[in-house]
């Protein structure tokens, strides 16, 4: 089956065949909501206001699978038992798989038989939402996500103390980071204009392991250069880093990538103008998030530039690496200094 096939399968699968489960709904965008994040040692963060995460079906459809958008989206429900984290008993906290917020703490979680992860308490009262369901001829307490909307499961007032809450939640909506030291290589993806120049300049960055260049953060698979020129997919230009965690930080990462562009212009770098100019984190674990926004709020604080910053911090989701001409494009061609760290 081709991939187009695959694709126009999946789009009608969700447009129109959903077995009378509730579509997916509208938001708004432009809102924005408190919630805590989750910082290097593992522990709350203090409450911060960040912007709601807001996508169409079509990018959910990209970054979800069948059965995550089945339950996430529109409040579906796993089978009994068949959850991968029903009887995960690592230490750990467990994410929301829409957008990467910290939902869970394993040492919060306990066996309560019905067959679902069930959890007494949530990691952040701020991070989780509740309204009334009343589907099924009975009414509950529906759970989502607080950030994305991502419907999570129910909370029934029969779990055991010290709170008598039973969150029982479906596994498929989550994501689970063991609890330890972290990873001797992180990976996160940088959009700071041309990705030309943002790989020369991150290719002599301390600790860099490796680097190349690719697309992310749009609404369609398997994007090329020519599409994404077209600025009908959505994807930025970005730089997929992996840098070693015993040489350097991802506060040093992140400082010096507020170095080498400038984050206050909305879809431009320099004469470069379009959305896959934009400049973006896009972080693979949660401690990044954190980082990203102190970061943010810390160049904020010191003025340290004349206008806001505009830098999209988002999970990272589905990462295409760019056509190989592109890769190390300068150290192939000689030339070029498109992005010079202000140091």
């Amino acid at each position: 089956m081709g991939l187009g096939l695959v694709v126009g399968l999946a789009g009608w699968w969700f447009s129109g065949h959903l077995g009378g489960m509730a579509q997916a709904k509208e938001r708004k965008t432009g809102e924005s909501v408190k919630i805590r994040l989750m910082t290097e040692e593992g522990k709350a963060s203090q409450v911060v206001e960040v912007p709601k995460v807001v996508r169409a079906d079509k990018e959910w459809a990209v970054r979800l699978s069948l059965e995550q958008f089945r339950i996430g989206r529109t409040a579906g429900t796993e089978r009994a038992f068949c959850g991968v984290f029903h009887d995960n008993h690592k230490k750990g906290v467990y994410f929301c798989a829409g957008c990467g917020l910290p939902l869970f703490r394993s040492g919060d979680k306990f066996d309560s038989g019905t067959g679902w992860p069930s959890f007494f308490q949530p990691f952040a009262e701020e991070n989780i939402g509740e309204q009334t369901d009343n589907e099924l001829g009975m009414t509950r307490t529906e759970v989502h996500c607080v950030r994305c909307d991502m419907h999570l499961g129910h909370v029934f007032p029969d779990g055991p103390k010290p709170t008598g809450l039973r969150y029982c939640i479906n596994s498929a909506v989550l994501n689970f980071q063991e609890e330890g030291p972290a990873p001797e290589v992180e990976s996160i993806l940088l959009g700071a204009g041309c990705f030309w120049g943002v790989e020369e300049v991150f290719a002599k960055f301390p600790g860099a392991k490796s680097t190349e260049v690719g697309y992310a953060g749009g609404s369609t698979k398997s994007p090329t250069y020519e599409s994404v020129c077209r600025h009908d997919t959505g994807h930025a230009e970005v730089l997929k880093l992996e840098y070693e965690t015993r040489k350097t930080k991802t506060t040093k990462v992140l400082e010096y990538f507020f170095k080498i562009h400038d984050p206050t212009t909305m879809n431009r770098q320099g004469p470069d103008v379009g959305d896959q100019y934009r400049s973006a984190i896009f972080f693979t674990r949660p401690e990044q998030e954190w980082v990203a926004r102190e970061a943010i709020a810390k160049l904020t604080a010191d003025k340290k530039f004349s206008r806001p910053i505009v830098t999209q911090v988002d999970l990272a989701g589905p990462y295409t690496r760019a056509e190989e001409y592109h890769q190390k494009y300068f150290e192939k061609h000689g030339g070029g200094h498109c992005h010079t760290p202000n140091l």
